[in-house]
């Protein structure tokens, strides 16, 4: 692909960015279509955000991905919000459009095609997630606003500060949906088992099972698990976490978040470039299990 003088720019702001996947997903999605435009990786470590931020617009950046830790920090220098940003209170994408800069949020849309890209439909139906950092509380936002009917969300309730914004997050969602949510202590287990008995999706958007730290689960045994629920682990290094692993020994349709990736980086590409990213292409050169 060609760098001309009319090359439109694109990219990822945050820090650390060098391990991301994303400027070879975009760039290859940009060769497939033959559009002129590049992705590149800035990291932040030593730059003031708004100096970034400001400076990307000022040069005419099409748009841009953040990522940690800036996807809450951002949101002061956005001149609009996307539906789905305003209820996260969180971004993850930025479309410079006639002037101004719009904050969106596509982490839950990647994990919503990565429900149905699995097989599974859980429209009207109930989620438990485990977890109320950036990651859950995107996934809750576009689930509610797809239409999953209801949502249990678990946080340790010692963290008061979390905990407190939590609840925020829940009254953000009642108020822009239908959607009944609720938040309850990780620690309460005898409600966690209920609410996952009651779903048909459990979710682990905690870091709890990642890699150096395989041994971590975040449910307290395999018997809160049952033949027929849909279980959604969005850590995919490893592949199959402990988590993963008891779900499919327990009967579980079981993923992971691997391609929640994918379609959240697709969803992007079309916000800034009109255009449907060519899905098969990247995913097969790119996230092959």
């Amino acid at each position: 692909m060609e760098i001309t003088g009319k090359t439109k720019l694109t990219g990822l702001i945050g820090t650390p960015v060098a391990h991301s996947v994303s400027p070879q997903m975009h760039n290859e999605a940009f060769r497939q279509l033959n559009l002129d435009y590049v992705y590149l990786a800035f990291d932040l470590a030593n730059t003031d955000l708004g100096t970034a931020v400001h400076g990307l617009q000022a040069i005419g950046a099409k748009g841009f991905n953040v990522t940690m830790p800036y996807k809450v920090q951002i949101l002061e220098y956005m001149d609009e919000l996307t539906p789905a940003a305003t209820i996260a209170q969180a971004c993850n994408t930025v479309i410079a459009k006639d002037g101004k800069l719009i904050g969106h949020t596509t982490d839950g849309i990647g994990f919503m095609e990565s429900v149905a890209d699995a097989g599974h439909n859980i429209i009207g139906k109930k989620m438990t997630v485990l977890g109320a950092g950036g990651a859950a509380t995107a996934i809750c936002t576009q689930a509610a606003l797809d239409g999953v009917s209801d949502i249990d969300m678990f946080q340790l309730k010692e963290f008061t500060e979390e905990y407190e914004r939590a609840l925020a997050f829940a009254d953000r969602v009642r108020e822009h949906t239908s959607c009944n949510i609720n938040v309850y202590d990780f620690a309460d287990t005898d409600q966690m088992r209920k609410s996952i008995s009651e779903s048909a999706i459990l979710t682990n958007a905690t870091n709890i099972g990642m890699a150096p730290h395989e041994d971590g689960c975040p449910i307290l045994d395999a018997s809160m698990l049952f033949p027929g629920l849909i279980v959604c682990d969005i850590i995919y290094n490893p592949r199959k976490t402990k988590l993963y692993q008891m779900a499919e020994a327990a009967g579980c349709h079981v993923f992971n978040g691997m391609y929640m990736l994918l379609f959240q980086g697709a969803a992007s590409f079309e916000c800034w470039t009109g255009e449907k990213m060519p899905i098969e292409v990247v995913r097969q050169k790119y996230f092959q299990p």
